[in-house]
């Protein structure tokens, strides 16, 4: 398709191939090199959005980041919403439509890449125009590390007849060890201790005959000693009636439109400056071949210099004039004047003056400072180890910014005691002597004007002149409140374009200096992020990683189903052909009660505990007394919060005289280990414990029920396993089935038990040998249902199912694990507050339905009416547990109850799903075996 705007030589276009591409239904072409935008300059489309509030027509306003209105939505390869038509880079096979306002997500997993990088250097040169290429050969030649990012793919800016220079450094700089060029690349983030994140982004095309689009985007956190910001700046629209039509675009976007891409914005157009940026832009057009309708100059004089160059190209300069509406649908079609003229034209060009891209160096916490010759914000005094140059600093002379760039790269060496070799500095071509520029902010609508204002300051967020007008005259002061009244500066593009003059006329219209008032704070990222590339790999699986034991594949080939228990997949049960959930259960629960049982106990959380004072760190974070532990027992252990509330439960092992292994909940692992961290780190410093996470490196197989000594003797045969050489919560050091191992008497059943601890790269065959050994006793694989249905049967509970986070040992009836010789202990004090004493505290107590047969959902409410009363219904407390029971032939269930070990033997009523009252008697927690006798065989 013929591209009637593109230039037949110009631009950094690959001219030699032609991409297709599909916006809004209709074909285009476009070359490597492009983006979105410039694309569909080339075939004269500026219609690209549609306004979110009003529906009106938007066109491509700038070039960059900054744009503010050309939204568009990628339908092919991969969808991806809300990016500007600036930003994309064309690519072949690229699908896409125009936005009003909001786009659509996914609904297939994203075949993007994604990851993370580090880097460390001296110094970090942020932009890749003349001014930061000179600041990053300052520093590679001094023999700095650097790091150059530029959004870019190619460095060098907007600067025009400076090919060569900038190729020659580029190439330099390429070729330094020391130096990294990353293109692509946006520094969005500026964080404490000079941590910059950066957003690269890489597109590759995989395969000659049948590319393949995939989109790479990694995240760079970069850490610098000394960082120099050469930004830029971004040019700033004038806002005036109707200022939003298609076809209006910031003057610098055509410039770089042209020079870049070889593109003209238009065959007839006009420019409205209040400055002397924009006539160059002018020249160059009309040089390229484009008509120049007028230069409209709002001052009162304008450039004589200027002026002449323009009359020797026949373009009309018109001094004291402003644009104040436009004509057109789809399009401008014309300008009116504030002197009544019509112009009429395809494109209008805006320039109202440039603001710093200040960003970085403001979320740095650098001060900035208004400059009233430009009418902008610029940086204030430079700040440690964060300095801004050039345009980012408010100059605007090619020749200052070079030596700018150069003075702060200088200035960043003096401050790493780095020598600088001198920089040769190119020379170029000074601009004609110009006038100051005029700072306006809005020009008045029309007398005559009627309807809604359509002076929009925010083209994204459609907000106007009257909306900041009706914040003001609310009563509001302050440009952050104004901001958020009226939206202005919080879309996409963050007020690149609209938040200095949305302060100016907040300004105005309080009658104060815009110094005064100031900004908006800037905050990263300065530039939209996708959410993916902060994840980077951490997503799938990744994101949460799924964590197996050693054990797992004999659980997969026994045909385990499994549940999620923190990051792990636990045997849930092993069900027979065709039996249910709760006949496995009930068969592996007679199994454990009747016969013998073993269970994958891996991914118990086990810490170790390692150092001379490790029995006193054990002391201050369990509620009982551990370092009175003798080496080869074992003792079961509660973790409170600093509020007194249960946070954790396991046991304690003692190694030797200063080694302990802990065990915690699976879920918990983690949360406990960096409890004991944070605490040894910050309060207790002076202790000498080093803690260890050893999970992974053992396989814990506890071996559960009346004739589990039978099989352990089976399988170590040298081991002495009868109660008076084994007794209850001690372990030992044995070898089982050829394996050096630790068994420990403990049980999670109330049965007699073991728990068989080996390296993990032997629990396999370990767990091969249990299963033959135990064959002749019918020995049974459980899972974590049935660990469960055991240990509520015996009322031991469950940490964060039985808990809630508001309950206290106390509250468990398990005051007797709380020391009353240990003179102080995370949460002793707690235990003291009125509120942890209060006789209605919910406690936990056993529950039996009237109905043996009825199975209280978890969760379920417990109330003392056998009927709903009319709300709010006075509720006791819940349901934590429930299950049937093999050894009870019945249903029974664990709760949570104001005052409820003075209920037991009361009648409670639950409310279930199907609108029936269940009946229920409150009892002890422990349903089973009361007296305890069976737990030693």
């Amino acid at each position: 398709m013929n591209a009637p705007f593109r230039l037949p030589v110009g631009g950094r276009v690959d001219r030699t191939r032609t991409l297709t591409f599909t916006f809004n239904g209709t074909d285009y072409t476009g070359h490597p090199g492009d983006t979105l935008a410039s694309a569909l300059l080339a075939h004269g489309v500026h219609h690209v959005a549609t306004s979110i509030a009003h529906g009106r027509p938007r066109g491509i306003v700038a070039a960059g980041s900054e744009e503010p209105s050309a939204l568009v939505q990628i339908e092919a390869p991969f969808p991806e919403p809300m990016l500007t038509a600036t930003t994309v880079e064309l690519y072949d096979g690229l699908v896409a439509r125009g936005l009003r306002g909001q786009g659509r997500l996914a609904d297939a997993p994203d075949p993007a890449r994604y990851d993370t990088m580090h880097a460390h250097c001296d110094v970090l040169v942020v932009g890749a125009g003349p001014t930061g290429l000179v600041a990053a050969l300052t520093a590679a030649r001094a023999g700095a590390r650097v790091v150059l990012v530029d959004d870019q793919p190619q460095p060098g800016g907007s600067p025009h007849g400076m090919a060569d220079w900038i190729a020659a450094v580029a190439a330099e700089l390429a070729a330094s060890p020391d130096v990294r060029v990353l293109t692509r690349t946006t520094a969005f983030g500026h964080y404490d201790d000079n941590l910059v994140l950066a957003l690269e982004k890489r597109t590759d095309h995989l395969g000659a005959a049948a590319p393949v689009h995939v989109s790479r985007q990694r995240i760079w956190r970069i850490r610098a000693k000394q960082i120099v910001v050469a930004t830029g700046a971004h040019e700033r629209p004038v806002v005036f009636a109707d200022n939003d039509r298609p076809g209006i675009m910031l003057a610098a976007a055509a410039r770089t439109y042209l020079h870049r891409y070889g593109v003209l914005p238009g065959h007839r157009i006009a420019v409205f400056t209040t400055n002397d940026s924009a006539y160059a832009t002018a020249l160059e057009l009309a040089d390229a071949g484009a008509q120049i309708a007028a230069v409209l100059d709002s001052r009162a004089t304008a450039p004589q210099a200027w002026v002449e160059q323009c009359r020797q190209r026949g373009i009309e300069v018109m001094a004291g004039h402003a644009v104040n509406g436009t004509s057109g649908g789809e399009r401008i079609t014309g300008v009116r004047l504030t002197s009544g003229t019509e112009i009429p034209c395809d494109t209008l060009l805006v320039s109202g003056g440039w603001n710093p891209a200040v960003h970085l160096f403001s979320q740095a916490r650098g001060k900035l400072r208004y400059d009233p010759a430009l009418g902008a914000f610029v940086p204030g005094a430079a700040l440690l180890a964060i300095r801004a140059a050039g345009a980012a600093r408010g100059v605007f002379t090619l020749a200052k910014c070079l030596t700018d760039g150069a003075d702060a790269a200088r200035q960043a060496l003096d401050a790493l005691g780095l020598a600088t070799t001198p920089v040769t500095l190119p020379s170029v071509p000074q601009p004609p002597d110009g006038l100051p520029g005029q700072v306006l902010w809005t020009v008045p609508a029309p007398a005559e004007t009627d309807g809604p204002d359509t002076r929009f300051v925010d083209l994204q967020r459609d907000s106007t002149v009257t909306d900041v007008l009706r914040a003001t005259g609310a009563g509001l002061r302050s440009v952050e409140h104004v901001k958020r009244y009226t939206t202005i500066g919080t879309a996409h593009d963050q007020g690149k374009t609209s938040g200095v003059i949305a302060s100016g006329i907040i300004a105005q219209a309080l009658g104060v200096d815009i110094a005064d008032l100031g900004t908006t704070t800037f905050r990263p990222p300065y530039t939209p992020v996708p959410f993916a590339a902060l994840a980077g790999a951490d997503r799938g699986t990744l994101f949460d990683p799924v964590r197996v034991t050693a054990l797992h594949p004999w659980h997969v080939a026994r045909g385990a189903l499994f549940e999620n228990v923190g990051q792990w997949k636990r045997p849930w049960y092993f069900p027979l052909p065709g039996e249910t959930m709760d006949a496995a259960v009930l068969r592996e629960s007679r199994a454990a009660r009747e016969g013998v049982a073993l269970m994958d106990g891996s991914t118990l959380g086990k810490i170790d505990v390692r150092g001379p004072d490790a029995g006193v760190l054990l002391d201050r974070v369990y509620t009982n007394l551990m370092s009175s532990l003798k080496v080869g027992s074992v003792r079961y252990g509660v973790m409170c919060g600093a509020d007194g509330m249960i946070l954790d439960d396991g046991t304690v092992m003692r190694v030797s005289e200063n080694e302990f292994v802990l065990t915690t909940t699976t879920g918990n692992a983690a949360k406990v280990l960096e409890w004991m961290e944070e605490w040894l780190q910050t309060e207790w410093p002076d202790l000498r414990v080093h803690l260890t996470s050893v999970t992974e490196h053992w396989v814990t197989i506890p071996l559960v029920g009346p004739r589990s000594r039978d099989v352990l003797a089976t399988v170590a045969p040298d081991l002495q396993v009868g109660n008076d050489d084994f007794p209850f919560m001690t372990w030992r050091e044995a070898t089982v089935a050829g394996v050096p191992a630790r068994v420990c008497r403990i049980s999670f059943s109330g049965e007699l038990a073991y728990e068989i601890n080996v390296v993990a790269w032997h629990g396999p065959a370990v767990w091969e040998a249990l299963i033959a050994a135990g064959a002749p006793y019918g020995i049974t694989p459980y899972g974590t249902e049935t660990m469960h249905v055991l240990r509520a049967e015996k009322g031991y509970p469950i940490i964060g199912q039985d808990t809630d986070g508001t309950v206290t040992p106390q509250d468990l009836g398990m005051s007797w694990v709380v020391s009353k010789k240990k003179p102080d202990f995370i949460g002793k004090r707690s235990f003291a507050r009125e509120e942890n004493t209060r006789a209605d505290r919910k406690h936990l107590v056993g529950l039996l339905p009237a109905d043996t047969g009825v199975l209280l959902p978890e969760g379920s409410q417990l109330i003392a009416t056998a009927t709903v009363p009319a709300p709010p219904v006075p509720m006791l407390g819940h349901v934590t547990s429930s299950y049937r029971s093999a050894a009870l032939g019945r249903t029974f269930a664990l709760a949570l109850i104001k005052g409820g070990r003075e209920r037991i033997g009361h009648t409670l009523y639950a409310p279930l799903d199907d609108g029936t009252v269940a009946p229920v008697t409150v009892t002890d927690p422990v349903l089973y075996d009361k007296e305890g006798t069976r737990r030693d065989g």
